[in-house]
């Protein structure tokens, strides 16, 4: 826990007891503030009560006497409209903020520039947040992971001058953090999304750059138009900023993933570049894929900012063993591979990881979003045979006829287990049952975590079946 010293005697205002808003309640409270919380479901204070921490309707509030509200970020801060307890705060002049200020303060106040590392991005960042932080603890380093992804802020180790926080921000807490500072910000590309919480494509565009504009040290995508205007507006400002790209195999001043391989080209007198193959990502198997190069890229300029030699990056890049429910290698038996992609709940995250394999046998069906496989048609030639599941399968099986074969399998277990006894048949160099279902889980199972965990675990039963009997299947 992190104990937040820099409100010690003040009394602030706390909406929202989910993980991190209890986080903060505690690292608040341990610090000395004088915390007043409040969340709108019963449920949330109860289980907030239950641990001593003070409860107090911010509705009948004397706002003039709070230091500052800490607002959860799953509540608007302005889009569509302030939630109601932001708008008592704005109205009384008290500032509203979240734990990521929080914890920016108190760095500012027991170790000023302790390394930081925060990552924002529309897509990617759970993954090259990981990524930085797996390769620096490889090489050594005392790294603390969390943010947006896994442990809330409050709830890791201090900053010191010996530790590195490796921090995921989503535009939510960013919008909360005026005072976010990083030692290295990365911004990795730029789509619209959650535009219903920040308006217009404009705003959620200018609370990224914040991130990086704020950091010593600039990592940005150079994929999208959007992030590609940030690069060229901190190179114009002279800001010191490196780029990322995917897209834009000799561009200079930039970390390139081509052909997969990571470079960078330099500039030379008389109009001449010089390139510098920096890694092969044939060498990662948890990095497959051209969204994954730019992860890797901003992963391997942010560790090379942090004075990481590249022999050293590249040992924690091959060990990564990726993210559960995001193309997750289960395991693998003769040339059968068995991957976990969960997470791709519609069909453009699904198209990532039919970009990343041949010869799919593909796992597909829940509950269906707008527009279902429709816009995966032009990677139907990389899937031998898919496997419906849920809801979705009747829907499914009609984009697929007389394109792909496919064989309606209604639950989980039984698409892995056909998956598996059609991957091992085949004359593939790798077969790749993948489950990728480009569907919402929720008509079969609680969350997409829990529909990876279960195929994890019947792909694992079939690997320790054949393992056993010392047969592929």
């Amino acid at each position: 826990m992190i104990p937040i010293t820099s409100l010690a005697g003040q009394s602030v205002a706390l909406f929202g007891l989910g993980g991190s808003g209890l986080s903060t309640a505690r690292a608040l409270a341990e610090g000395g503030a004088l915390v007043n919380a409040w969340d709108d479901s019963p449920a949330a204070r109860d289980k907030a009560a239950a641990e001593g921490i003070y409860l107090f309707d911010l509705r009948e509030a004397d706002w003039t006497g709070f230091s500052a509200l800490v607002l959860a970020p799953g509540a608007p801060l302005t889009h569509p409209a302030p939630h109601w307890s932001a708008a008592k705060a704005i109205a009384a002049g008290v500032p509203v903020i979240g734990d990521i200020e929080l914890f920016c303060r108190e760095r500012a106040l027991i170790a000023p520039g302790a390394p930081m590392v925060a990552i924002t991005g529309t897509n990617g960042k759970s993954t090259t947040t990981a990524l930085i932080a797996h390769i620096l603890n490889e090489a050594g380093f005392d790294v603390q992971l969390g943010g947006n992804i896994g442990t809330p802020i409050l709830d890791l180790e201090p900053p010191s001058p010996e530790r590195v926080h490796v921090i995921e921000c989503s535009s939510f807490q960013i919008d909360l953090a005026p005072s976010l500072d990083a030692s290295v910000g990365i911004l990795l590309n730029l789509t619209p999304d959650h535009l219903d919480r920040h308006g217009t494509m404009d705003n959620y565009a200018s609370i990224k750059q914040r991130l990086v504009e704020a950091a010593d040290f600039a990592i940005v995508g150079r994929d999208d138009d959007w992030s590609e205007a940030i690069f060229q507006y901190l190179k114009r400002a002279a800001h010191s900023v490196v780029g990322i790209a995917s897209n834009r195999p000799h561009a200079l001043a930039s970390v390139c993933y081509e052909s997969g391989r990571l470079r960078r080209a330099f500039a030379l007198p008389a109009l001449k570049t010089l390139e510098e193959n920096l890694f092969d990502l044939a060498r990662a198997p948890a990095l497959r894929g051209a969204h994954n190069g730019q992860n890797a890229a901003a992963a391997f300029a942010a560790c090379e900012r942090l004075g990481l030699a590249h022999d050293e990056i590249g040992l924690g890049m091959r060990s990564f063993p990726g993210l559960a429910h995001r193309m997750e290698q289960i395991g693998r038996k003769g040339h059968v591979l068995f991957v976990n992609d969960s997470k791709a709940t519609n069909a453009d995250a699904a198209e990532k990881a039919l970009l990343s394999f041949d010869d799919i046998f593909w796992i597909a069906g829940g509950k269906a979003k707008a527009g279902g496989i429709e816009p995966l048609k032009p990677l139907f030639g990389k899937v031998r045979k898919a496997y419906l599941i849920g809801e979705a399968a009747p829907a499914f099986a009609a984009t697929l006829e007389g394109k792909v074969a496919y064989e309606q399998c209604g639950t989980l277990d039984v698409a892995v287990a056909a998956a598996a006894r059609d991957a091992a048949e085949s004359d593939a160099d790798e077969a790749v049952v993948l489950l990728s279902p480009a569907c919402a889980s929720y008509d079969q199972f609680a969350n997409f975590e829990k529909r990876g965990d279960a195929f994890r675990e019947q792909a694992q039963a079939l690997l320790d079946e054949n393992a056993a009997q010392g047969a592929l299947f």
